[in-house]
């Protein structure tokens, strides 16, 4: 399972460096979202992956060595949440530079109003 998710990493690193080398914006916001996603399944990895292991214990459990590490989890939902705030801030940008521009390709942000 690990490899798998591994994989998975390794394909949507892959697939958001592809994006953000795209000349639309929305292309560069997909690859943003990729990669958060791809950085929170590393860190939700490097934990390990014990299957069995529950998530909440009933208090009378002393064995640790089973147990899921809660760090990682808490780590990726932290995540998940910036990464949110951080896309609709992007969507935000890119309707106003869309309506501004009249266009959605990053090129034009080279240009200024004087140039034009």
């Amino acid at each position: 399972m690990e490899v798998i998710l591994a994989i998975l990493v390794g394909v949507l690193y892959t697939a958001g460096v592809y994006m953000l080398l795209r000349r639309s914006i929305l292309k560069f916001i997909i690859g943003i979202i990729f990669m958060s996603n791809a950085t929170n399944l590393l860190v939700f990895l490097s934990a390990g992956l014990i299957p069995g292991s529950p998530a909440f214990v009933d208090g009378t459990t002393t064995d640790t060595a089973h147990l899921a590490d809660p760090l990682p989890q808490a780590l990726v939902l932290t995540a998940i949440v910036i990464g949110l705030g951080m896309v609709v801030f992007i969507l935000a940008l890119k309707y106003k530079f869309f309506e501004v521009a009249g266009t959605d390709d990053l090129d034009q942000l080279k240009q200024t109003d004087s140039q034009k």
